[in-house]
């Protein structure tokens, strides 16, 4: 896998001093920015920061981060107005709903030179800590070894200002922390100014000292002290402009590698608190089944290392010396069970729900020699499940709850814990953890809820698990949905574009990061409205496709549903990139030419071209291969994917089934415009993951529901991109900065990547896919279901046996 990145300048900027822009002294008047100024053709912008009364030098960004040097809105050349998302966004929401509490996030500079943050969101392999400690380590210009990033707990008054998720983290949290890490410089500058009876003017500072004339020199913790405030005292700093970076925009290996790769990371089940001892749940057989009556509590406990076995809200807690000790006690409950909420329903049972609901197309009036051009996509379920499967550590006690867990919306679990035992919110601690992937699951806190009422029904601490079972049949998944598309075109131009996409209800009631939005998604229309405004801030068109459409109806409330890796954008991205296909076919023109004339944007355009290029688009290629390519964009970026895929019948030697071995992508080449870069190594290893699950999305990955169940249980069926189908041949290329602003990566490769590889599909098949992925029907047949028993709960060892 390589990742390229084209550099406008050729040259690595180094670690060159940097001359000290002098901060204003400190006033008693309203607030103003500083007059911005042309630097290198980028506008620069002042604020007024906070340094907090500290023995050290703790500051604060302003009250209100200032957006000056803020990505503005591409003007898109379509002929008639732009869609929502165009102009403001879901990023652009989150944004706004975080200025009120920025001020809050504060870097704290230690007398020993180093710098530290509690960063309040949710690490969980997406590289948010090394990209933090990179922007703290470029405005104090200090090494990035010697910033540490922790995970802030939950903290309650930063209302909308620790949710992890839609892309935002780096998008919303990069001016405040740029800001506070300019500001403690500032002051460092200042202290060392004082100490030598000289103009800040005069000085300079480079690899974590001041430096003035003479020779003189001092590092940053023999300044913290002196820098630091006896009262909260106000200053007026500038920070650095993107022409003066030499860490941010530069690549950058992740902080915690080394950690990583030698077991030393932490999460939730590396905690160690007095007396948490293993836990699993006994589920219900069915989604959402909940216990009625346990009925062999005494013959569990008697179990080797068993300790405690207790029925809650959503089965039967086993505590037990070792997990191994669980899962037997487990397998051995014995309860009646509620039929759940999806007692019966199979994939065709939900398709019909979906059918019934689907919004009609408009009948358009079309004129005389004008074509539609029809699409009907079926997108089946998908799991959620990351490779760390749930888990919390817990300890309940009368007048004092304590919890640790992956969580992207710890405030929010805070405060119902809060509400559910009776207790004030400084009485629950919530504490953030690592976790070892997410892709949207944990905005739900499902571990951390059932570890809290666990140990207070066991009466203990508890470290509960969930097993690999538990995530697949009950955990978050991509809800099933149909996508109907209609387009018209005449004499060389698209005259409409309609999309109607109807889903299984995607729940929101994590809400925006607190207790009220949460409660608000809860009520009866409540999460329709939260789902209706996330699909309109995420949802565009990228061609010039005249009056454009896209409406979202959903249903069926009962699935444990979540906002996987990138919610609704790849689904609806891959039919309007067949439909696109269908188009260029229609008008007679290659699909990649047929695309340069229609998309809306120059960022669009310009990813479009570089893949083709690098790609070798319109290459001579064997029968039943083809290539495919796509464009996508979204949290103020563009990129597109080149895919090259292998549909000829199978030729490996193993004996798996075709459903396995199936078509297999051979090369991706990806170019994405995020605005601006901050480290391009983490961009590229974030698109690669994207384009595994956008592959894994098109070909093979998928749940199969029968009679109100999930068959698949396990990693062994549920089949995710393999090594064996991974593309031998994978390039990122990362544009060069369109912005000085950063915009969101996050979920970004997976919409591109999945509709370039449904285009390859049908370009080397001859026939346009219409259900994903590809395998779903195929893929079960292939299995044989271990029996489970209506009146006993899944074990963690049930799941579907495969037939070699």
């Amino acid at each position: 896998m390589t990742s390229t990145r084209p550099d406008p300048a050729g040259t690595d900027a180094g670690t060159r001093p940097r001359p000290h822009r002098p901060a204003a002294q400190p006033n008693s008047g309203t607030p103003e920015a500083a007059t911005p100024e042309a630097t290198g053709g980028v506008r620069r912008r002042g604020f007024l920061g906070w340094v907090i009364a500290a023995p050290t030098l703790m500051v604060g960004a302003p009250l209100v981060a200032g957006t000056a040097g803020g990505a503005a809105p591409a003007a898109a050349a379509i002929p008639n107005p732009p869609e929502l998302a165009d102009t403001y966004d879901l990023g652009d929401l989150q944004d706004d709903a975080a200025l009120p509490t920025s001020h809050l996030i504060t870097v704290v500079v230690h007398d020993d030179g180093t710098a530290t943050f509690a960063l309040p969101r949710a690490e969980v392999g997406q590289g948010i800590t090394t990209s933090t400690a990179m922007i703290i380590a470029e405005q104090l210009d200090i090494p990035v070894s010697k910033v540490t990033v922790t995970l802030a707990k939950a903290r309650p008054e930063l209302l909308f200002n620790q949710l992890t998720g839609g892309s935002n983290t780096t998008r919303s949290t990069y001016q405040a922390i740029s800001d506070a890490a300019a500001l403690a410089k500032a002051k460092l500058v200042e202290a060392a100014a004082k100490k030598w009876g000289l103009d800040v003017s005069a000085l300079t500072t480079r690899d974590g000292a001041v430096h003035g004339p003479g020779g003189r020199s001092a590092g940053y913790g023999d300044l913290t002290r002196a820098a630091a405030a006896s009262k909260l005292t106000r200053l007026q700093v500038t920070p650095k402009a993107a022409d003066e970076f030499t860490v941010l925009g530069k690549p950058h290996k992740r902080v915690d590698a080394l950690a990583a790769v030698t077991g030393k990371k932490v999460y939730a089940m590396d905690m160690h608190v007095a007396g948490a001892m293993p836990t699993m749940i006994a589920r219900a057989p069915t989604i959402n089944g909940t216990p009625v009556k346990l009925l062999n509590r005494a013959e569990v406990l008697k179990m080797p290392g068993v300790k405690g076995v207790a029925k809650i809200s959503t089965g039967v807690a086993v505590r037990a010396e070792t997990f191994g000790q669980c899962i037997d006690a487990i397998r051995k409950v014995e309860a009646t069970w509620t039929k759940g909420t999806e007692a019966g329903k199979s994939d065709a049972s939900v398709l019909a729900e979906l059918r019934a609901a689907e919004i009609p197309l408009a009948v358009p009036d079309v004129p005389i020699g004008a074509t539609s051009v029809d699409g009907d996509f079926v997108f089946h379920f998908r799991s959620n499940s990351p490779l760390e499967t749930g888990t919390a550590v817990a300890s309940y006690e009368k007048d004092r709850i304590q919890v640790w867990s992956c969580l992207k919306v710890p405030i929010v679990l805070q405060e119902q814990l809060a509400s559910t035992y009776g207790m004030a919110v400084n009485q629950v601690e919530v504490h953030v953890v690592q976790g070892g992937g997410s892709f949207g699951r944990h905005l739900f806190s499902d571990a951390a809820l059932e570890a809290v009422e666990a140990s207070k029904a066991l009466g203990a601490p508890v470290k509960l698990m969930w097993s690999r079972t538990d995530d697949f049949r009950q955990g978050r998944t991509h809800p099933m949905a149909t996508s109907r598309v209609r387009a018209t075109y005449l004499a060389g131009n698209v005259l409409t574009y309609e999309q109607r996409h109807t889903s299984v209800s995607t729940d929101f009631t994590h809400g925006l990061g607190e207790i009220l939005t949460a409660l608000s998604a809860k009520l009866p229309a409540g999460n329709f409205t939260f789902a209706q405004s996330i699909f309109e801030l995420t949802q565009t068109v990228s061609y010039e496709y005249g009056v454009t459409t896209q409406l979202l109806d959903e249903v069926d409330m009962g699935f444990n549903t979540g906002s996987m890796r990138n919610i609704y954008s790849p689904d609806a991205r891959t039919a309007q990139e067949l439909i696109t296909d269908k188009l260029a076919r229609l008008a007679g023109k290659d699909p990649y030419e047929f695309r340069k004339e229609f998309v809306k944007d120059p960022r669009g355009l310009a990813v479009l071209n570089k893949v083709a290029e690098v790609g070798k688009w319109g290459r001579t290629m064997p029968a039943h291969t083809a290539q495919g390519i796509a464009v996508h964009n979204e949290y103020k970026g563009w990129c597109a994917a080149l895919v090259e895929i292998d549909c000829r019948p199978a030729t490996r030697s193993r004996k798996v089934a075709d459903a396995y071995t199936g078509p297999r992508v051979t090369k991706v080449v990806f170019a994405v415009d995020v605005g601006m870069t901050l480290n391009p190594t983490g961009l590229e290893a974030q698109m690669q993951g994207g384009i595994m699950d956008g592959i894994a999305q098109t070909l093979t990955s998928s749940l199969h529901l029968k009679d109100g169940y999930f068959l698949e249980g396990s990693w062994d069926n549920y089949f995710y991109t393999r090594e064996w189908n991974v593309p031998p041949h994978i390039e990122v290329i990362v544009m060069p900065d369109t912005s000085t602003s950063p915009g969101g990566a996050g979920e970004f490769g997976v919409a591109a990547t999945m509709a370039a590889t449904a285009c390859a599909y049908g370009r080397a098949t001859g026939t346009m896919p219409k259900s994903f992925p590809i395998n779903h029907t195929d893929a079960v047949k292939h299995f044989d279901v271990i029996p489970t028993h209506p009146s006993t709960p899944q074990s963690p060892t049930d799941g579907l046996e495969y037939r070699y």
